[in-house]
């Protein structure tokens, strides 16, 4: 059956959720990223389902974000876990059965992949919505109930994408925008870290990530370490760089170029913590990673430098919200880098003082500074 729903085309099922809904799992297996960017879905559906059980299923690196997340009930961590033959299927039957405790009567998997489609069917919900996938005619598309094809369009936001799932049943969010509430605990911790790192929190900060889970995505580290010593040459903020555990060596080469004025927070911020501390941030400025969209959602401007990535699906909306890329006729490529070879001309041509120029005056205007 083909259903014309209000939003999209639903190929499999009928757009109409049957029953009492009081138990909803909603999986995200993407990177901290795509997790944020499914936060107006989990919005819309608490929204719309005030007093269900809504579960999350994550990755394990961002279960913590979403446990402190009003809207979610609770996390499932959803790993692949690298066991022997015997504990992983003494593992798997706990995961099954720990799953099914749960009654869940409604699965939405936001993803086109195997991994969620079979999480769907293990929860033993009666109703599964998904993407349609032009390549799970096999097995995939035919363990949901009901399949909403919506061909991603390039200049769309992903964020949107994701919500237009959810408005085929009419479940639709008071806010489209990302948005993440810092519980007041989390904010003392930052707080708290930001002290103990020596900073006067009476002076701007600005939250910098020059690292990305994608080698593709990064500035050169001369380009960094030169806009950062312009930035502290010309204004009074102190900088911190953000990132994880694997990235503190890199994090701390560039703090040492450097010298003064920047801190090396890489690794010592968990994913629970990050959100309040890019919250204390006056501006953040990065690469196309999870921090740009963190701070975003906890409503802080940022200036997003993009490579082959294209801005319109992933740089944050509003007028607060500034890109960087170079100009160059065939951006945004939106491969790994030139020719998928992991390298980005791209961004290894974005000279500093370009970036500089461009960004300036949105400094000024978050440090109260008219230089």
């Amino acid at each position: 059956m083909i259903i014309e729903s209000e939003e999209k085309t639903v190929v499999k099922g009928d757009n109409q959720l049957r029953g009492k809904i009081d138990s909803i799992l909603l999986i995200q297996l993407g990177d901290i990223g795509d997790v944020v960017l499914t936060l107006p879905c989990l919005r819309a559906l608490r929204e719309t389902f005030p007093t269900a059980n809504i579960q999350v299923a994550v990755r394990e690196k961002a279960a913590g974000f979403i446990s402190d997340c009003p809207w979610a009930s609770g996390v499932i961590i959803a790993d692949k876990k690298k066991l022997s033959a015997g504990r992983m299927l003494c593992y798997q039957i706990g995961f099954i059965r720990e799953l099914r405790r749960q009654h869940f009567n409604l699965a939405i998997d936001l993803r086109t992949g195997t991994r969620g489609a079979i999480l769907a069917l293990l929860s033993g919900a009666s109703q599964r919505i998904g993407f349609y996938a032009e390549d799970g005619k096999l097995w995939r598309n035919r363990v949901f109930t009901s399949l909403v094809r919506n061909n991603y369009q390039p200049d769309q936001y992903v964020a949107d994408y994701l919500l237009d799932l959810l408005a085929a049943f009419n479940i639709k969010p008071s806010d489209k925008l990302p948005e993440y509430i810092v519980p007041p605990p989390r904010q003392s911790e930052a707080l708290h870290l930001l002290q103990k790192e020596g900073m006067n929190l009476k002076q701007p900060i600005l939250a910098f990530q020059p690292f990305s889970l994608w080698d593709y995505k990064e500035l050169p580290e001369s380009t960094v370490v030169a806009l950062l010593r312009k930035i502290i040459e010309d204004y009074q903020v102190d900088i911190i760089l953000i990132g994880s555990p694997g990235e503190r060596n890199k994090a701390n080469n560039i703090v040492n170029l450097i010298g003064t004025n920047i801190h090396n927070l890489a690794g010592r911020t968990t994913i629970e913590v990050l959100p309040a501390v890019l919250k204390c941030c006056s501006l953040f400025i990065g690469i196309d990673s999870a921090g740009l969209h963190l701070a975003a959602a906890v409503r802080v401007p940022t200036i997003g430098i993009f490579g082959p990535s294209s801005p319109a699906s992933w740089a944050p909306r509003g007028l607060c919200h500034m890109v960087i890329q170079a100009e160059l006729d065939c951006l945004p490529c939106r491969q790994k880098g030139c020719n998928n070879s992991e390298i980005s001309k791209c961004l290894q041509v974005l000279d500093h003082e370009f970036i500089y120029q461009k960004i300036k005056p949105v400094i000024a205007s978050r440090t109260n500074d008219n230089k």
